[in-house]
């Protein structure tokens, strides 16, 4: 299926999201290997879960596991690159061997110009910034403005929800890097609800 933009889905934990995700034409599944989750899986897990998909990127996420560590899981896992939950200064950084995603947060009452501050001063360090969750209330108008000025000058991933029921519109106006959808669990093994994730691949699918 081709997709309107790129696709990240988070927090593959079964198969059956992993093989119904590559199939639907994600463009990348992230896998949480760091032992600070509770939810977190282990390197042989998520080389099992893996080895049943092709043409995706995987990503590691991580928390506060040291770079070294991290590094040997790239090496062991495959990652092809790593979501960093927690700001790191850039001398751990520039020893990843692999390019670094930000999870970022949305601020509500933040200033636009601290916004882009924080986004200008990251910037160098990381090949992109996830905002995975959106706030509540959905952002005004204004504030989407600003956004989709600040997604032509940086990489931005925006979650689903930023827009669930009109994400074509999303897609076609603040553009961003991708759309982020989070994995679910299976109801028992080899069972799993895609209702609500395929009515978001149908609305990215292009015409």
């Amino acid at each position: 299926m081709a997709l309107l933009v790129p696709v990240m889905v988070r927090g593959i934990n079964n198969l059956s999201d992993a093989r119904y995700c590559a199939g639907m034409g994600a463009d990348s599944l992230t896998f949480r290997l760091d032992p600070a989750f509770a939810d977190y899986l282990t390197p042989e897990a998520m080389q099992e879960l893996s080895g049943w998909v092709a043409g995706v990127q995987l990503i590691g996420e991580f928390d506060t596991l040291p770079v070294a560590e991290i590094n040997a899981l790239v090496q062991q896992c495959g990652l092809q690159a790593v979501l960093l939950h927690r700001r790191r200064p850039a001398d751990e950084l520039a020893q990843l061997t692999v390019p670094a995603l930000k999870l970022t947060s949305w601020i509500p009452d933040m200033m636009p110009e601290d916004v882009d501050l924080r986004f200008r001063e990251q910037a160098p360090h990381y090949q992109g910034f996830v905002l995975a969750t959106p706030p509540f209330p959905l952002p005004n108008a204004a504030a989407m403005l600003r956004l989709t000025e600040q997604a032509r000058t940086y990489t931005i991933w925006l979650g689903a929800g930023f827009a669930p029921d009109t994400l074509r519109t999303l897609a076609d106006t603040v553009r961003p890097a991708g759309i982020v959808l989070q994995g679910g669990d299976e109801i028992k093994p080899g069972l799993r609800d895609f209702d609500e994730m395929e009515a978001v691949f149908e609305q990215l699918e292009t015409e």
